[in-house]
């Protein structure tokens, strides 16, 4: 068996799942030294812009399927309505609790349990109510050739970072799943402290 460096060997494959046939692309970070994930399917070709889910990652929601928040059922949404479309993007980034991490997201964890909501928690650890940035989801768009997108999202923020870095956002779709009687009172934070566009009707 010759032996292949690993710096020719593209970071990219196949990825069959149970929503569809997409391409997996890893996208190394410098600043933070994470890798962040591309699924794509289809050719990143119009009239229609790209739709896109810019999907943060969350273990206890997409892994263990925890009722706390939406993020499970927003990832495995997203997958499907670009499936039903035919071809779209979801960047998968490594940015766990809002982007303050897996420690402490469960110590914020602990602190809603004792009456807390869930931007109050990151404060009182001394951490951003929400730290993400979304610099390295606009350049690996731009790597990818997408400039015009329909952003699968329910947070303004998302939208007007992507373009603040010159991601044409032609409209936003909203991705409302997965509400339950634990993350009702999750969901109404979102909407009244942060801005989430999230109606009564959806709660």
């Amino acid at each position: 068996m010759n032996l292949i460096p690993r710096d020719e060997v593209p970071s990219e494959a196949m990825l069959p799942t149970e929503y569809g046939d997409f391409r997996i692309k890893v996208f190394h970070e410098p600043s933070t030294q994470l890798d962040h994930v591309a699924l794509t399917l289809g050719k990143m070709e119009g009239p229609d812009p790209v739709l896109i889910r810019i999907h943060s990652e969350c273990l206890t929601g997409d892994v263990f399927r925890s009722q706390r928040c939406d993020c499970g059922p927003q990832l495995h949404a997203a997958l499907d309505a670009i499936v039903q479309k035919g071809w779209g993007v979801l960047l998968y980034l490594r940015q766990e609790g809002r982007g303050i991490g897996l420690h402490a997201k469960i110590q914020a964890y602990h602190l809603q349990d004792e009456g807390a909501d869930t931007m109050d928690a990151n404060l009182m650890l001394g951490l951003p109510a929400d730290g993400r940035n979304y610099t390295i989801a606009a350049d690996m768009l731009n790597s990818l050739g997408v400039r015009h997108v329909n952003v699968l999202t329910n947070n303004p923020e998302k939208v007007e970072q992507l373009q603040a870095h010159n991601i044409n956002v032609v409209t936003r779709s909203p991705l409302i799943v997965g509400v339950n009687d634990v993350n009702r009172s999750y969901l109404e934070t979102k909407r009244s402290r942060m801005g989430h566009h999230i109606s009564d009707d959806d709660l």
